[in-house]
């Protein structure tokens, strides 16, 4: 099947690059001012062709949690908002800690055949953190990485086999950066308004101490470390320093943690409950520098589809997480390119091209023989996000009524388009 995408801007490494591109057996034949095809032609005039969005981190919740959602409505949700590829953390019923359900998970997203899903192993069995899982064996079924996502690895020589035994088998250990001790129950940042609603807090030093376990122990080790979901400052600079001194070690964020403030929380609205939890501006001023000089290199979800019963509780009780994989894209450009803090090709580095080099994935740019993983985004046009409108089974969203650009028009897998509004 070809299809020939004319007339659009095309945000490649080097910059944007006004031509015509084609499609050809799943692959990009064909980048040129002009291309004239007997096939199907897509106009894309006044739209902007994006390498598809590649989310690392996000959770699709089956086997076992599909009331949240699940491989079907999650790959829905996902390729309505640009993504093309996805990495499912192994926080399902049962874990993904074997090679049994790494595999189900393939055979699932294969059956429902939209967006690219690669699962990720559990660390450790049942994420206990006691010992380490079927690692070659889950390799071997399709794992594209090891988490233990939603807690960390308490004990650190258990950490360090991990690590060790990981990278025979070329994986990175994601790190869900958490010292459950020091967090002691904290639902919300540790601060004034921790204080001023009666939320117990959390420090950011609970999530600062594993950044720096983990970043020693890539140093000692020599061995790449991935840091999930970087919410505090003193974080950020905890990898920038690492980084200088060439430690492996790369890092994520998320866009509620560069948009928005804990002030969030003294609504009380539970879709503003998330971990580790939104912080305070200096945070968020932190974060938005650590994208901009290379500190964070990727944007992700963190995709955590909730039931209502799930979130209509008191906030103590209600679960953590966003349903955030259809409005990402939207507002990371609203929040970053038309602010003038990234260009639009850095955001595409941030949330394509690095993820790939992070997870060694195929894809993640537009360039000839490159697979045909596309985004035709307007940026022009503008919506008020409405939860009620998501493919995705999770309405979980402190983003509701949020006026943002970027309106995916068609995505793109394999050369196949599987989503066009």
């Amino acid at each position: 099947m070809k299809i020939l995408i004319k007339n659009g801007t095309l945000v490649l490494g080097d910059g944007e690059k006004k031509a015509d591109l084609l499609v050809d057996e799943g692959k990009i034949a064909a980048i040129a001012p002009e291309i004239n095809e007997d096939c199907e032609v897509i106009d894309a005039a006044g739209k902007y062709v994006l390498p598809g969005i590649i989310d690392i981190h996000v959770h699709f919740r089956e086997p076992g949690y599909e009331g949240k959602e699940d491989i079907q409505s999650g790959s829905e949700a996902a390729v309505a908002g640009g993504v093309t590829q996805v990495c499912c953390m192994p926080n399902t019923n049962p874990v993904c800690d074997n090679a049994v359900v790494a595999t189900y998970i393939k055979a699932r997203a294969a059956e429902v055949g939209l967006c690219k899903v690669n699962p990720i192993g559990a660390i450790t069995k049942g994420e206990q953190g006691e010992s380490l899982a079927d690692i070659g064996k889950m390799k071997a079924a399709g794992a594209v990485a090891l988490s233990d996502d939603g807690r960390s690895v308490k004990n650190s020589y258990i950490m360090r086999l991990a690590m060790e035994y990981a990278s025979d088998f070329g994986l990175k250990c994601l790190c869900h950066c958490e010292d459950s001790d020091l967090v002691d129950g904290g639902v919300v940042n540790e601060g004034y308004n921790s204080t001023l609603t009666g939320l117990k807090g959390s420090l950011r030093a609970a999530e600062d101490i594993m950044i720096a376990r983990e970043i020693a122990l890539s140093e000692s080790l020599d061995i790449p470390v991935h840091i999930c979901h970087v919410s505090t400052y003193s974080g950020v600079e905890l990898i920038r320093s690492a980084k200088s001194r060439g430690v492996k070690v790369t890092a994520e964020t998320c866009p509620h943690y560069f948009i928005l403030t804990d002030d969030v929380i003294t609504s009380y609205d539970t879709d503003t409950k998330v971990n580790p939890p939104i912080r305070e501006q200096r945070d968020v001023d932190a974060i938005i520098r650590g994208l901009q000089d290379g500190t964070i290199d990727c944007i992700v979800t963190d995709h955590a589809p909730h039931s209502l019963k799930d979130k209509q509780v008191e906030y103590n009780l209600a679960a953590s997480g966003i349903s955030g994989i259809e409005t990402s894209l939207a507002l990371s450009y609203t929040y970053l390119v038309k602010t003038g803090k990234l260009t639009l090709c850095e955001l595409a580095e941030k949330m394509s091209a690095a993820p790939a080099a992070v997870l060694g994935l195929e894809g993640g740019s537009l360039s000839v023989g490159a697979p045909a993983d596309i985004a035709i985004v307007d940026f022009g046009e503008k919506y008020v996000i409405d939860s009620s409108k998501f493919k995705s089974k999770g309405r979980n969203t402190p983003f509701e009524g949020y006026e943002v650009y970027g309106v995916v028009k068609y995505t793109i897998v394999d050369g196949q388009i599987k989503y066009k509004q």
